[in-house]
Parts: structure tokens; sequence; C-alpha cells
């Protein structure tokens, strides 16, 4: 099943999409928006498959889908809590910052709780206030949807609490993490707002590439027209969801609607950092990854960050090359 919710107030409209992505129709009598309906999940599943088998039958005739009318999924969110699964980004971003990483960081997630009372759009623009010296970034990444997940959750439990996943765009301010983190506290304005897909999508959504809480299929993004990262979502995950949405309910509940990040997907390549698409390989997620590779060939990245102008489309395809969630696709203004 594929949901969306339409721009619309401060919470959306929620939306049933057909699964080519072309036909909507309003869920209005099941629920007003993703929110309620994941509330009452167990109540509003059925209602919901049955709208969408409808849709796609052809039952209900529904209206054109546009994904530029979409506000994220959840256009805010109680929770928004973002891993680092694949441990190889984490790995090189913390030698951009001639920074060890701890042993530890193979056992046990990292994980930050970002901002979410403000997510972007998919198709929003990434403004931000000042220059560009920011370090502006994208980080191509998947999340997942939670209903109530109790505290202390086992990692066999936490699979079945996952209700929908989806991609994410979690901009980073790589000029500000360095202070920030400094301090001893953690992320705050080295991340602005992330945008997510256009459509979320029951696990069933995704058979035969939705095994053991990864998602088994290229991550790809283009940046500014051209490809820069097809790394497959199913590799290097050294943490999958479950173990995630456990990790973040090791001390605390998770409210219904609880967003749960991958962190950056990203792949090794013959057991060393991955290569440009360019070069053969699989590319990468974000900039930070391709300069501290630039850093350990040629002694300094020359790859920039983010300047004004400059656009990202993060996307999905199944086997088929169908797009399963729509597109992310945001340029970088200044405000």
């Amino acid at each position: 099943m594929k949901l969306a919710s339409l721009k619309h107030g401060r919470d959306g409209k929620l939306v049933v999409v057909s699964k080519d992505l072309k036909r909507m129709t309003s869920a209005a009598d099941i629920a007003p928006t993703l929110q309620a309906a994941i509330d009452d999940w167990a109540t509003a599943l059925p209602k919901l498959r049955a709208l969408y088998e409808s849709l796609n039958s052809g039952a209900v005739e529904g209206e054109a889908f546009n994904e530029a009318d979409c506000a994220s999924p959840l256009p805010r969110a109680y929770q928004w809590a973002d891993g680092s699964a694949y441990v190889n980004h984490v790995e090189l971003v913390r030698k951009a910052r001639n920074a060890e990483m701890p042993e530890t960081f193979w056992t046990d997630p990292l994980m930050y709780q970002g901002g979410s009372d403000t997510f972007l759009g998919p198709r929003d623009k990434i403004v931000m206030p000042q220059d560009e010296g920011f370090g502006i970034d994208f980080e191509a990444e998947i999340a997942v949807i939670t209903d109530d997940v109790p505290m202390g959750v086992s990692e066999a439990d936490a699979a079945g609490h996952i209700k929908l996943l989806m991609l994410v765009n979690d901009v980073s301010l790589r000029g500000l993490i360095p202070g920030e983190l400094a301090k001893g506290f953690g992320f705050f304005q080295s991340k602005p707002s992330s945008a997510f897909s256009p459509v979320c999508v029951t696990p069933d959504e995704l058979d035969g590439v939705w095994e053991d809480t990864k998602l088994h299929l290229p991550l790809v993004s283009h940046y500014n027209g051209t490809i820069f990262g097809k790394p497959e979502a199913g590799i290097d995950m050294t943490f999958n969801f479950a173990k995630l949405v456990s990790h973040a309910a090791k001390t605390r509940p998770l409210g219904a609607g609880a967003i749960i990040g991958s962190g950056t997907v990203s792949n090794k390549m013959d057991g060393g950092p991955g290569k440009p698409v360019s070069e053969g390989g699989v590319g990468y997620s974000c900039i930070a990854e391709i300069r501290m590779i630039e850093t350990i060939e040629d002694g300094k990245p020359s790859t920039s960050f983010m300047k004004f102008g400059d656009s990202i489309r993060i996307e999905m395809f199944d086997r088929d090359g169908a797009s399963i969630f729509g597109a992310i696709d945001q340029v970088v203004t200044q405000g």
C-alpha cells in the first residue's frame, strides 16, 4: 500500500496512491491525516488497504497524482531519530574530522534526535539563511515509521512495529558539525529540516526486497542532473531497522508516528572505501564521503559542498525500474 500527504494545513491531507504513482484518492473518510491513521493503525489499515486495492483495480477512479503537491508523508512528527547503520560512512566522516572511531560503533548503534517540527516537502527548496560556508550537504537515507513501541522492546518484537517505509534527505551543514560536537551535546544547528519522499509504503509492498528489516535495493542520487550514487541499501548495513528501533526504545517508549532513519546509505568496495560511479563504483549518498576519499588519495578534498542553485534528486526503483516512493527533488537557495 502507498500513502501520501497532500499539502494542507500543518499535517497534510491523507491520500491513497496507486502502485504506479499515477493516481490517488482521498482517505478522509478513514483518517484525515497519516498521523491519525497511524494512531489507530489496527483499525485504519484494513480500510486503507481495501481502498488501495480498489484504486489499483479501477473500481475507484481517483484523480491524477502529482508529487509536487505533496508534503512529507508526516509533515511534522512527535519523534525523528536518525541512526548510522552504515558504519562505513561513520568511519569515513570521522576520519575527515581527524576523529578516531570507537570500536563500540560496530556493536552499538550511533543515533541522534533530530528536529521534527518542520519537515520539508519532497520538492521544497533547501533554504539557507546566510552563505554557502556552512558546508551544505545532502544525505540520502531510508526511514521507517512505527506504531506505538514499548520501552525495552526486543529486536525480534521491534520488527513488528515497523509499519511504513520512506526515503530521506537528511540535510547536513558540515561546516557547523565539528564545533557543535566539540561542545559535547550533539547536533542542533548543523542539522536543519529534513525532507522525505512523496510516498511512504507498507513493508508488504516490498515483497522480495524487504528482508531481515533491510531494504535490498539501490538508493539512487542525482546531483545537478548527474548520477552521484547508487549504493545497495541492503549491503554493509551493520544494524537493521529492527535493531535501530529497539535501540531507540531502550529507555523510553516510542509514540505512534515515530520516524527512525538508517543514516547515510554507504557501500565499501573490495574491502575499502567506495569509488565514484564514473570509475566503476556505486558512488556515494553524500558529498562528505567523496571528500574524505579525495583527502586520503590526494591530501585534500576537491569536490565542493552544495552551492546556491545546486540540485539533488533521491529515488529508489523496483526490479522493473519503476519508482517506489517517488522522488525527493530539491534545489539549494539563499533565504
